[in-house]
């Protein structure tokens, strides 16, 4: 048995994927298709990213079209080699990127300027804001040259689902749930002892993303071509 060990000590690296197979068609397409622990950050067994994108694809999955994370280089790198898919770059991290950029008496008039890009169809938009920036926040019109791809990448796919690709909003949700319910544990025995938590909170998110809550139906990504997945 490994010695007890705070929970601060392991991160649930959580997968959900949104997948064409379902019990039916009237089903959502959400479905958690994975975890995995990782250890402690100072530690020199951290699981690598591919290690864990390759168990996915050793367990079947296929067609990925878009990952969405934070800027991750890594993971994006990975991301490129494993599936060859497009990476989107989670909005509401990029919103934080370029706040910090900005002295707080100004955040709110420059929150605007950049939500109005995301209120836009087309990325015109995108490089107005960009140079009407530039002379007084160079970083933050750098930062948007550099992950313009990125950011925007959810536009090619189907309008009715670009409000759902651009951020990994319930992901950060899902892991709130988790970190406050094992915060209440406080200590575990072992591995296994967090899986068996971990796996049971998933099991029912699972259950209500495929059964109850809707967050996508399928019928709008037929546009697609050969769009088999989308993973988060």
């Amino acid at each position: 048995m490994a010695p007890p060990a705070a929970i601060a000590r392991f991160q649930a690296v959580v997968t959900i994927a949104w997948a064409k197979s379902t019990p039916s068609p009237a089903a959502s397409a959400d479905a958690v298709c994975s975890m995995a622990l990782a250890p402690p950050k100072r530690s020199p067994q951290i699981t690598a990213p591919k290690d864990f994108l390759r168990s996915l694809m050793r367990r079947g999955l296929r067609g990925v079209k878009l990952v969405i994370s934070d800027a991750h280089e890594g993971l994006k790198a990975e991301v490129s080699k494993v599936f060859h898919a497009t990476s989107q770059r989670c909005r509401v991290h990029f919103m934080r990127n370029a706040m910090a950029h900005v002295g707080k008496g100004q955040r709110t008039m420059v929150a605007v300027l950049l939500r109005k890009v995301f209120a836009q169809d087309s990325r015109q938009e995108w490089r107005l804001v960009a140079d009407q920036l530039r002379e007084k926040y160079p970083k933050i019109a750098a930062l948007m040259d550099g992950c313009e791809d990125e950011v925007l990448a959810h536009m090619a796919f189907p309008k009715a689902h670009q409000q759902q690709l651009h951020s990994i909003n319930p992901l950060e949700r899902l892991n709130a749930e988790i970190k406050r319910r094992n915060e209440v544990v406080g200590i575990f025995p072992n591995n296994p002892a967090i899986t068996r938590l971990v796996g049971a909170m998933l099991l029912e998110q699972n259950d209500v993303w495929c059964l109850q809550r809707c967050y996508m139906q399928l019928e709008a990504f037929e546009a697609v071509s050969k769009l088999s997945a989308v993973i988060n």
